[in-house]
């Protein structure tokens, strides 16, 4: 996966968390470019010369190291390492997006740890949307070598080249061409841009922790960025995607148990009110559905409305992937250093990103809700033609149990909906005045995978039912599964 500033999406960033992708560096040039300006500066510079939050009037030089240090206290339960390697992936695309003034050898050492394994040890807590400066001042500190690295050698599909060849990323000159074999082991003391001689890689073997020394200036550079909490929210937006698209094969099983009319899904009627989202769920569905005609006039909003709901979760879906992406190939540094000043600004404040993901957890308890009503049809036998409950004789419980586990995730999924952004936070004496919280609106969107999962697979397990022959009441547990399972295909 080549990593150029300006083209990772959602998808890539999940690929290289969790499927393992190998990351190249298209080129440092605009690394380079920020770097050389930030040299060249006298003046004071927010953390370069000064202190941070309410010590920005404070001259301090020399100070970059004790200001990671003072910034590790993650708490809570530990992140997972595919989410740790997916922030990396997430930090190094944006630092070669430039604007940073970072040391450009920090892009090849963050390609060295995603490519062979190692990640920060991150945990939950430890930052409210503006920054996330805990989880980066970690990762720095283990580039720097003050703390261990979590090291999970490559998956098979993911090792190095053929034996004795380097795993390394491609080496590249500044200008983004492949360099000779000098270009390699990121941890080389020859110049800015981390390039050392082909003898270096012999003394450090591929197996060796990456390394970078961070010059003082460097540090809060570095953990100025929010590339945990995108890393997150880009593979929630993977996820939900997959699990959404998912929810129209469920639906489709249900139309058909209960016979349901296919006649709110006509072309013309989705071209009265052109919302995209609903236009491709109506595709989508009418291509799944034999459009016999049914004897009902209308059907409860379970099934006539489901391309307006589920279309409404899509297209909220759609907003909060393009906002995540923007921000995945954004410069989102304080300073900003360009056109040869430092430009101190309040790009890191990750408000549109709150906002979207609370939008789309919102979305999400409505198409959920939607889900339970049409399990409640498949209970009920006006609809089914079946006893109730799907039973296989009079007074059995049939799959009613279903509707318990399916209106608790539902619980939950709208307990996780409750807005991030109608809060905010007054720190550092005042100096930073508002928070987004767009890493607890993230971490709310990766939650509300599993609860929606469970309220479809409610649906799905009690549709199947409804297709075929019922059966004797028996724990639905294994049924429950096999439904979930269905569904993890999808994702």
């Amino acid at each position: 996966m080549e990593l150029d500033g300006a083209g990772l999406t959602c998808a890539k960033v999940h690929q290289a968390g969790y499927d393992g992708a190998r990351v190249t560096i298209a080129s440092l040039d605009r690394a380079q470019a920020a770097w050389a300006v930030a040299q060249g500066l006298t003046g004071p510079v927010y953390g370069r010369s000064t202190g941070v939050g309410a010590n920005r009037d404070v001259v301090m030089e020399g100070a970059g190291l004790d200001l990671l240090r003072s910034h590790v206290c993650g708490a809570g339960p530990p992140i997972e390492p595919a989410r740790a390697r997916a922030m990396l992936v997430v930090r190094l695309n944006q630092l070669l997006a430039g604007g940073s003034g970072v040391d450009p050898a920090v892009c090849r050492a963050l390609a060295y740890a995603i490519n062979h394994g190692y990640t920060p040890p991150l945990r939950t807590y430890g930052a409210i949307g503006t920054g996330d400066l805990t989880a980066l001042a970690t990762t720095a500190l283990c580039l720097h070598g003050e703390l261990p690295w979590h090291h999970e050698p490559p998956t098979p599909s993911t090792q190095p080249g053929p034996a004795g060849t380097s795993a390394l990323p491609e080496p590249v000159r500044p200008g983004g061409e492949p360099g000779p074999a000098e270009l390699t082991h990121p941890g080389g003391e020859s110049g800015h841009a981390g390039f050392v001689r082909s003898g270096e890689e012999r003394r450090h073997p591929p197996s060796e922790p990456p390394h970078h020394a961070f010059a003082s200036g460097d540090a809060l550079p570095f953990i100025s960025s929010g590339a945990a909490t995108l890393a997150d929210a880009a593979i929630a937006c993977h996820r939900l995607r997959r699990l959404l698209d998912a929810a129209v094969d469920v639906a489709a099983l249900s139309f058909t148990a209960v016979d349901a009319s296919a006649e709110p899904l006509a072309a013309v009627v989705q071209e009265a009110r052109p919302h995209p989202g609903q236009a491709v769920v109506a595709a989508r569905l009418r291509g799944l559905l034999a459009h016999e005609p049914t004897t009902r006039v209308q059907d409860p909003y379970g099934y006539r409305a489901f391309a307006q709901v589920h279309g409404a979760a899509m297209d909220a879906l759609d907003r909060a992937t393009t906002t995540v992406e923007i921000d995945l190939n954004a410069s989102t540094e304080n300073p900003l250093f360009a056109d040869g000043l430092a430009w101190h600004n309040g790009n890191f404040h990750a408000a549109p990103v709150a906002l979207a993901l609370d939008a789309l957890r919102a979305a999400l308890v409505q198409t959920a809700q939607l889900s339970t009503a049409r399990l409640a049809t498949l209970m009920d036998p006006a609809y089914t033609g079946h006893l109730p409950f799907l039973a296989d004789r009079p007074g059995a419980s049939g799959v009613l149990i279903l509707e318990y586990v399916a209106q608790d995730a539902l619980a939950e999924l709208r307990h996780l909906a409750n807005p991030v952004t109608t809060g905010t936070a007054v720190i550092s004496r005042s100096a930073e005045d508002h928070a987004g919280f767009a890493t607890q609106a993230a971490r709310h969107a990766l939650r509300c995978l599993e609860p929606l999962e469970l309220v479809l697979a409610c649906e799905r397990t009690a549709a199947a039912r409804a297709l075929h022959a019922s059966a004797p009441d028996r724990p639905l547990t294994a049924d429950l599964e096999t439904s979930r399972q269905a569904l993890a295909r999808h994702l």
